[in-house]
């Protein structure tokens, strides 16, 4: 893919509006040598507790940052979209030499293995064919292979990856790959399992077909634990939220499971209470895991949509719209959180009404220095509230404070400051956030800063941080945009100094860098929940693209750094492909807010106040419906051809992003 012609084109212009707009002089660089000591990344957001903070950071800084002095080094093309984090282990003898290596895994269930610094592929393996668009979901498609984002133990130099393959059925496949080699140290793992139900009897079988593998992987006490959540939705009566647990050395499966919804006869025909959390990773504590579930209740594929009278949520039989402690042998839930809970039930019922859930975000731990102070946890989602959690040592999860910040399909981020003071990082709308945690005498979250970015795709985005340790004035808060502009649909990377200063707006944090850094193409009915990340002088950023001329979707690897004195030929460094919005591939497309409900029948408005009728029932039979079918929802209907009444049959039918339209795909 490297090597291909549409790969050759230059950067030169792209890194050329960025140093306009910020005044500065076009150049091309060489890369700045890298520290002699380096660090691995070697699980989502660079630890267990998912804090997203390299506080091992000597060459990046607010000093070194600036359009003049960092910049695209290269890009390098894959052969589908990433989802997952890279990941980074330095000074490995690999390919024949030493080198920084740096793994990608696409969606087409392929292994990459990189020079961190120049891109070169150093090994590429594939796990099998992935599954096409599983149940017509579009969120991380149209192929699903590898989602998550893989773990590495570097004690074994051991890569653990879940890939989807595709068959009858498909199946997930844990991989314990080599390092050095991406060979299989032993033989792979199929995820298989049972639960008991609440009513004693029956045994609810874990169903490949139904289950999707979003949230990160996370390696602790010589364990490999993967999550499961749904598809779109789809297939509510099979699909439930799972966490499995294998022995990392042979990957046999631990004896026990754990299943979120139990029920027996879940009302409505639905279970859920999935566990996706936009990508986001379970986080550890070294004894127990974390992680949030979704919504459950409602049925969106009964027109009009069907909910039971009350919440089922209990704690217990199905734990939904809550933040869950399990223990490490997947055998007790240590402590649940539930918004609302245990006060009355009605807020938890109001999220699923609204689809407006938690488990869209992921949950973040917090490990004061001072042994004096509570441990804690912080987690938001589409609810739009940031929640500070207090984790009591009997095991429960108590909310102390809570913070508005808007819909958010992301995750928080932590860094301590020179000051000796906590701080977590948020989205708030399009703007980063700090806010300040306060341990005594009642923990809290204070508000203290903010910048404002581009996004426009789900709301919410993902940040990270990097400084050395606490030194005044070294700390960097990297946020990734997600796609604003529907013809190109960009991934932005921005960088602020971590240190605020007074402007016209208030306390902002003073930008140092930002420019384009991959793209999105599926901005119609697909998530980008891309994250950057930052080691060893170097920032990469996964991504996807459309090959021109094909539609194709392929995967990027954008790798930012230092660029030295030494100018480069213009024709060495790569292009990042901008890429038009996309959508699947079929006659007709028409999206709209549902007015009317008939059965089957929608009535839409589109965008530009025209009525179009639907006929949805081919969907909806089929199990390919992503979008709540209630009145007022925004839906886009996809199929090949209209009925004898001109209405639209449609085959799938997805939730578009936003609600104005500015981002739906083109009607046809």
């Amino acid at each position: 893919m490297r090597g291909s012609p549409f790969l050759a084109l230059i950067i030169s212009g792209l890194i050329l509006a960025a140093a306009q707009a910020a005044g500065q002089p076009d150049a091309h660089f060489a890369p700045v040598q890298a520290p002699a000591v380096k660090i691995p990344v070697t699980t989502y957001h660079y630890d267990n507790l998912r804090t997203g903070w390299n506080s091992q950071e000597t060459v990046l800084s607010p000093q070194t940052v600036s359009w003049t002095s960092f910049g695209l080094l290269t890009a390098v093309g894959l052969d589908d979209q990433v989802d997952a984090q890279p990941l980074l282990v330095p000074n490995l003898f690999i390919a024949g030499g030493m080198h920084d290596a740096v793994y990608v895994a696409t969606e087409s269930n392929s292994v990459y293995a990189l020079d961190a610094s120049t891109g070169a592929i150093l090994l590429q393996r594939n796990l099998g064919l992935p599954v096409q668009t599983p149940l017509g979901c579009w969120n991380n498609g149209p192929n699903v292979g590898i989602t998550s984002t893989p773990v590495i133990d570097p004690d074994t130099q051991t890569l653990y990856v879940m890939a989807y393959v595709a068959g009858s059925p498909p199946q997930y496949q844990l991989h314990a790959l080599s390092l050095t080699s991406l060979a299989d140290k032993v033989p792979p793992a199929t995820v298989a399992g049972s639960h008991l139900l609440s009513d004693g009897v029956t045994r609810f079988a874990f169903n490949a077909v139904y289950q999707r593998q979003r949230p990160g992987l996370i390696a602790q006490n010589g364990n490999i634990y993967a999550a499961f959540g749904s598809f779109c939705d789809q297939g509510g009566t099979n699909s439930r939220g799972w966490v499995f647990g294998w022995n990392a050395a042979n990957l046999a499966a631990l004896p026990m499971n754990q299943l979120e919804n139990t029920l027996a006869y879940p009302p409505a025909g639905f279970a859920l209470s999935s566990i996706w959390m936009s990508g986001f990773a379970v986080a550890g504590s070294g004894s127990h895991l974390y992680f949030v579930t979704g919504n459950s209740d409602c049925n969106w594929l009964a027109v009009p949509e069907q909910c039971p009278p009350q919440t089922t949520y209990d704690g217990k039989t199905n734990i939904q719209e809550s933040v869950v402690r399990v223990t490490g042998d997947l055998a007790n839930v240590a402590g649940v959180y539930a918004p609302g809970m245990p006060v009355t039930k009605s807020l938890v019922f109001a999220m699923d009404l609204l689809d407006s859930e938690l488990g869209s975000g992921g949950v973040m731990l917090i490990n004061p220095v001072n042994p004096a102070n509570p441990l804690l946890a912080v987690v938001s989602g589409k609810w739009g509230n940031l929640i500070l959690l207090r984790r009591e040592i009997s095991g429960a999860l108590t909310p102390v404070d809570w913070k508005n910040i808007g819909g958010c399909w992301c995750g928080p981020s932590f860094f301590r400051g020179p000051d000796g003071v906590d701080r977590v990082v948020t989205s708030n709308g399009s703007s980063v956030q700090t806010w300040m945690v306060q341990y005594q005498p009642w923990p809290a979250l204070g508000p203290e800063a903010s910048a404002s970015i581009a996004t426009g795709q789900d709301p919410g985005f993902f940040t990270a941080i990097s400084s050395n340790g606490t030194a005044p004035g070294s700390a960097i808060i990297w946020a990734l945009g997600r796609p604003t502009d529907p013809n190109t649909n960009n991934l932005t990377l921005y960088a602020f100094s971590a240190t605020p200063a007074w402007s016209a707006n208030g306390l902002t944090f003073p930008l140092l860098f930002q420019a384009p850094a991959g793209s999105w193409p599926w901005a119609a009915g697909s998530n980008s929940n891309a994250v950057p990340v930052v080691a060893n002088g170097k920032v990469y950023v996964a991504s996807a693209y459309l090959e021109p001329g094909t539609s194709k979707t392929r995967g990027l690897l954008a790798i930012f750094g230092l660029r030295g004195a030494n100018a480069a030929p213009a024709a060495a460094v790569a292009a990042i492909p901008l890429s038009p919005l996309a959508t699947p591939d079929v006659p007709h497309i028409v999206s709209g807010k549902v007015q009317e409900i008939s059965g089957s029948t929608l009535i839409l408005t589109t965008r530009e106040g025209k009525t179009v009728t639907v006929d949805a029932s081919q969907a909806i039979k089929e199990k390919k419906v992503g979008a709540p079918l209630r009145v007022g929802a925004p839906v886009s209907a996809l199929g090949a051809s209209l009925n004898a009444a001109g209405a639209l049959e449609a085959a799938v039918i997805l939730r578009p992003k936003g609600t104005s339209g500015t981002f739906w795909p083109a009607d046809r």
